[in-house]
């Protein structure tokens, strides 16, 4: 019986791993899939083949790494089998429900810091809850937590996030300074031997120093010596032949096929990328879930002797793991590499960041962003002064920089050129293929998102126009890696608690709470996604296309209007309070969208043609009178819930009448002008300027008949003012909606001219 629990934990186990790779190559597949999209150095269907390529041949190189999870962060042969498998299990639940929300988010998270921190977490849990319960001290801790280890693999981290940076920002630095943006003439003449040098360097670091893992790397040859030894004893020459044979293809390439020597490097990085994510991540993935089953088959074969009894110092030992599990876990990464639609939006967040254009920044303005990025102009200022004026203009021109074009008409312009994407594939790969060969397993979305940060600063990617926001989203991207530390450790910390001293049953609690978890943030995502596409509508190209997105914005701009208008008099006037929160919200979200197409003219104006100049001008308008309408209702509505909140006087019933009236006005006034778009009436602008008229007149009317009542003394202060506020918005409503529909005629006949 005892048997078949634990085997249950073990199928658990592997559920979990799934699930983990899963969500776990739907975060990292931005530190591959960057540079090659980003660039778009090919179509995104060989940019995924050759990721899968690589994701698949890295999968085999993972062996060496397993010993991580077994023993780099505790002492195996300190615990027992029971014992063992709390911590793995709390591990693989807080993975699974950690990196899920981060995928949710659109954020990149490192695998290995979770992983790691949630092993010490679960492991420190476990060593108290069995150090307080046989009596011992708790400086006894020590003896459980491998904490040198531990403290290497942590500060090895940290290193590679400086020394990422530092060594991206140098490279693409002096690369720019050789090629600049302008590479065309240059590329001709060097490209093949940067070509040759790039690739050279990646098969040393990838092949040979990656070797040192794999579980290929014994099989004997004829000779008699292993391929690792061989290796070892001949990386010289492998590292020239290599130089000289890949130079010697790049030009051929280039004589014979005119093949963009670029190109060739950012494919062979992204594989090389991929394969070194596998080779080093993989273990993040399934290291524990194969952990768990060496150790339950160890106590199996031990005879399923009582598992609190049952001592793990068989863990201490060197473990081989089958190929055919590694490409097993391969091949889920390569499906999920193509299916994930998370993935798409954490590529989308680091490439966003390292763009070399301008345009919509995803993250605001921070106090720290804005000192480091002021501190930073005045020390290139004291540097020019120093530098000679003719050398720092030298310097000036090879970094200036030329806007990039996409190849086909329609299409949106790369983020940065392949220059760039070069650099971040080939340091990138080469830092995280060291890490590997050291068994580090340093984290690969640190190393290639601080890469590609360092090589848009050295590339002046961030300029006065965008630095603050690239900065600060830096800083939201570290701030969530370390908020990954905290989290990863303290809630397996708390599921390895709560199980070790409430019982084994508590396991599926806790699975199902991950399952839970998982559901509700696909709900979740699945919601934002949706939200997304109908406020970020592709910027249209063709004039069917123009019209008809504009018609969309001008629907919805009347429909929010009205909605917004009629419900919140109603609420007001039946002082719901919670219904008037509710409109409040629904005007921040007409806000939001109103701001974003605010932002996006700009880009839309670029796609117009030359002789579209004057649609261009009524689109402009367009967008203005939305925002117009917008701040209408907003200081309509404001002062509205403010009235209600603080419990002030209702208006009296005559006052309730005149507004329900004009309410209902509102109300033929807008379903008039929303028939007309819709319907592309345009004709019956009469009858709407009648209906105009008419509201215009009934709101003298109402003025006067407020006036009246003061006079009178029938109504005080703040009713007045409040009352006198609501026939303000309510005019610069109308007359903004009727100059919005002219705008919107004026775009509509102008396009179809």
């Amino acid at each position: 019986m005892m048997e078949q629990f634990y085997l249950i934990l073990v199928v658990v186990l592997f559920a979990l791993a799934i699930s983990d790779l899963v969500v776990g190559v739907s975060n990292d597949a931005v530190n591959f899939l960057n540079s090659a999209i980003g660039s778009k150095a090919a179509p995104k269907w060989i940019i995924f083949t050759v990721a899968s390529l690589g994701v698949l041949v890295g999968a085999t190189f993972s062996s060496g790494m397993m010993e991580v999870a077994r023993k780099g962060i505790f002492h195996p042969d300190m615990f027992f089998f029971s014992e063992i498998m709390i911590i793995f299990l709390a591990v693989m639940i807080t993975d699974v429900i950690l990196l899920d929300a981060f995928n949710t988010f659109g954020l990149p998270t490192s695998t290995t810091v979770s992983i790691v921190f949630e092993l010490l977490g679960a492991a420190v849990a476990v060593s108290v809850v069995k150090i307080t319960q046989s009596g011992q001290s708790l400086a006894e801790l020590s003896s459980y937590i491998n904490s040198s280890k531990a403290l290497a693999i942590i500060s090895g981290i940290l290193m590679s996030v400086f020394i990422a940076f530092t060594v991206g920002a140098i490279i693409m630095y002096v690369t720019r300074l050789l090629f600049s943006f302008r590479y065309n003439k240059s590329i001709n003449y060097f490209g093949s031997v940067f070509g040759g040098l790039a690739i050279a360097a990646i098969t040393y670091f990838i092949l040979i120093k990656g070797m040192k893992g794999s579980s290929f790397a014994e099989i004997k040859l004829a000779s008699g010596e292993s391929i690792k030894d061989w290796v070892k004893h001949n990386s010289f020459l492998l590292l020239t032949y290599s130089f000289i044979g890949w130079t010697l293809i790049m030009q051929l390439l280039k004589w014979i096929f005119k093949v963009n020597i670029l190109k060739v490097i950012v494919m062979v990085g992204t594989f090389a990328l991929a394969m070194a994510f596998a080779g080093n991540d993989l273990v993040n993935f399934i290291g524990v879930p194969l952990a768990g089953f060496k150790s339950f088959q160890a106590w199996v074969a031990g005879g399923s002797v009582d598992p609190s009894t049952f001592s793990m110092a068989m863990l201490k030992g060197k473990v081989g793991t089958p190929v055919y599990m590694l490409l097993i876990s391969g091949f889920v990464m390569i499906i999920t590499l193509i299916t994930s639609r998370k993935a798409r939006g954490v590529v989308k967040t680091e490439v966003n960041l390292a763009r070399q254009s301008e345009g919509e920044e995803r993250f605001g303005s921070s106090l720290v962003a804005r000192i480091i990025v002021r501190g930073a102009l005045n020390f290139n200022k004291s540097i020019n002064k120093v530098l000679p004026s003719a050398l720092s203009n030298s310097i000036g021109k090879r970094f200036e920089v030329i806007p990039l074009k996409p190849e086909k008409d329609h299409e949106e312009a790369p983020a940065f050129d392949m220059i760039r994407a070069s650099c971040n594939l080939v340091v990138a790969s080469i830092l995280i293929s060291i890490g590997t060969s050291l068994k580090l397993p340093l984290s690969t979305t640190y190393v290639t998102f601080m890469v590609a940060m360092g090589t848009s600063l050295a590339d002046r990617a961030w300029d006065r126009e965008s630095a603050v926001y690239r900065v600060s989203g830096v800083f939201a991207v570290i701030g969530g890696w370390f908020m990954t530390a905290l989290v990863a450790f303290s809630v397996a910390a708390f599921i390895a608690w709560v199980i070790a001293i409430s019982g084994k049953f508590m396991v599926f609690v806790f699975v199902a709470v991950a399952i839970f978890m998982v559901g509700r943030t696909y709900i979740l995502f699945k919601r934002k996604s949706q939200a997304k596409e109908e406020e970020e509508d592709e910027i249209p190209d063709a004039t069917e296309k123009m019209i008809e997105k504009t018609k969309k914005q001008v629907v919805h701009t009347i429909i929010s209007s009205n909605q917004i208008y009629s419900v919140g008099i109603e609420s007001f006037l039946k002082e719901k309070r919670s219904r008037l929160k509710e409109v409040m919200e629904m005007n921040k979200t007409f806000n939001k969208k109103t701001r974003k197409a605010k932002e996006k003219v700009f880009s839309f104006i670029q796609k117009l043609q030359q002789e579209s100049m004057d649609s261009g001008h009524c689109y402009v308008q367009i967008i203005d009178y939305q925002r117009e309408i917008m701040h209408s209702l907003n200081f309509l509505i404001e002062p509205l819930l403010a009235h209600v909140e603080n419990q002030h006087k209702p208006f009296n019933s005559t006052q309730v009448k005149e507004l329900n009236d004009l309410s209902a006005l509102i109300d033929e006034y807008f379903n008039l002008a929303l028939h007309m778009v819709k319907e592309d009436k345009l004709d019956k602008f009469d009858e709407l300027y009648e209906r105009k008229d008419t509201l215009l007149e009934r709101l003298v009317q109402i003025e006067k008949a407020q006036i009246k009542r003061i006079k009178n003394k029938d109504v005080n202060t703040k009713n007045s003012v409040l009352f006198f506020n609501v026939i303000t918005e309510t005019k610069n409503l109308i007359l903004n909606s009727i100059n919005l529909m002219k705008s919107h005629r004026d775009f509509i006949q102008i396009s179809n001219k």
